[in-house]
């Protein structure tokens, strides 16, 4: 590479204006204007990227919805009854709470879409319930709750599989039915750890819910129950696309707390659309910088760059999967999630392509490996929302967070290796990839 480049100078100049503190979305476009001027190229061409990008792509829309209904899921009583749900079918085991972090994990999946919505949702209150009378280590329940929230953005709905939907065509559909078999597939792996440190710690088993309470509690339950299966029903039965079915999980969670659980008033509800807007602009931002500097990088034609130097090295479709997984869990330590899926993975998308290896199999992988990087030091951002959350030292939280991440890992090499775990309930739903 030349160092002198227009190209190698807007990196530097994008990488050092992140350092300083800048965000990285305004980073980027800072650096593909940066490029285009050196360039001698028309500057107004990031503005029109930018508008034809955002403008265009209906499929955005479904990222502040869902995000919206994560919210509004929030701040009513959706997550108390739920978790009251999760006690009475396996609190009554050593480790219950535990296991009723993980499996609150699964249930949530379906509803939010996002990792960090997850663990600020419930983490707070499953710190609470854990630590209460010191029944578990405070940075042993932090570290919990920040590996079963990696699940939600794996089992649908998924924003981060939106956003790769976006950069790569695949259908979100079909992306949100890959998600399913490996994301319980890894609060299985989640539960297995659990279930090894009960017996090595003798965690506490909490007082069995007594049967006859189990309807009732259901019961009180059931409306949250049916949130997935309203989004995903729509979805798959063809009624609504995935943007309309993320407005719906908006309305629907608006409708339930409001209107059956009254447990939201107009002030809870102002704040949580506040919120929204918040995440939603910075995550707005992020698209925006990506879709400019994607287009410096599609100039330098560094994709066909890459695609011909990984043909020279003759790797196989698993192979070139391998060395996508360990760039990712690498760069997952250095970089924000979405950061990677908006800039390193669409500059990966044309040699898997190339090669063969179906769009939706490469999505989920690429999914799981960003997710897993939310965990993993130094720059994991699940770790620091735990920190704040329980107050306990960041080091703490890692080394007990270091059993699940393994687990992980070994899940997605299972999803790697055996391309099916993603692939056979799209094809049974006439997925034809």
């Amino acid at each position: 590479m030349n160092f002198a480049s227009p190209f190698s100078v807007a990196i530097v100049a994008m990488t050092t204006l992140a350092f300083l503190g800048l965000p990285i979305g305004h980073a980027m476009i800072a650096g593909s204007i940066l490029y285009l001027w050196l360039a001698g190229l028309d500057l107004g061409t990031a503005a029109e990227q930018l508008l034809n990008g955002m403008y265009t792509n209906y499929v955005i829309l479904a990222v502040p919805l869902f995000v919206l209904a994560a919210e509004l899921m929030n701040i009513g009583s959706m997550t108390d009854r739920l978790l009251r749900f999760c006690n009475a079918i396996v609190g009554r085991f050593r480790g219950g709470l535990a296991q009723v972090n993980v499996l609150q994990s699964i249930i949530f999946a379906g509803m939010s879409g996002s990792a960090i919505a997850d663990a600020a949702g419930t983490g707070k209150l499953m710190q609470n319930m854990m630590t209460a009378d010191g029944k578990y280590r405070a940075s042993y329940a932090a570290a919990l709750t920040a590996a079963t929230a990696v699940i939600g953005p794996i089992i649908p709905p998924s924003i981060p599989m939106i956003l790769f939907a976006l950069i790569s065509d695949a259908s979100i559909g079909y992306l949100f039915l890959g998600g399913v078999i490996p994301g319980l597939l890894m609060a299985a792996a989640q539960m297995i750890i659990v279930a090894w440190g009960a017996r090595r710690e003798n965690f506490p088993v909490e007082p069995p819910t007594p049967l006859r309470e189990l309807p009732r509690i259901t019961w009180q339950a059931f409306p949250s129950l049916m949130m997935p299966v309203v989004l995903l029903g729509g979805i798959y039965s063809g009624v609504t696309t995935p943007t309309e079915a993320a407005a719906v999980a908006a309305a629907y969670a608006l409708v339930i707390s409001v209107v059956l659980y009254r447990s939201v008033s107009f002030r809870d509800f102002y704040r949580s659309v506040l919120a929204s807007a918040r995440t939603s602009a910075s995550i707005g931002m992020l698209i925006a910088g990506a879709l400019v500097f994607n287009y410096v990088v599609t100039v330098e034609n560094i994709p066909e760059g890459i695609k011909v130097l990984l043909t020279t090295w003759d790797l196989s479709p698993l192979g070139f999967l391998v060395l996508v997984n360990v760039l990712l869990l690498l760069l997952g330590c250095l970089l924000e999630g979405t950061t990677i899926l908006l800039v390193i993975v669409p500059v990966l998308i044309p040699t898997a392509q190339a090669l063969g290896i179906d769009m939706v199999h490469f999505g989920v992988m690429a999914v799981v490996n960003i997710m897993l990087g939310l965990i993993t030091p130094p720059y994991g951002l699940l770790l620091f929302v735990m920190t704040r959350i329980a107050e306990v030292p960041i080091r703490d939280i890692v080394r007990d967070t270091l059993p699940f991440l393994w687990a992980m890992i070994v899940s997605l090499a299972l999803i790697t290796f055996f391309p099916e775990l993603v692939l056979w309930l799209p094809r049974l739903l006439g997925y034809q990839g």
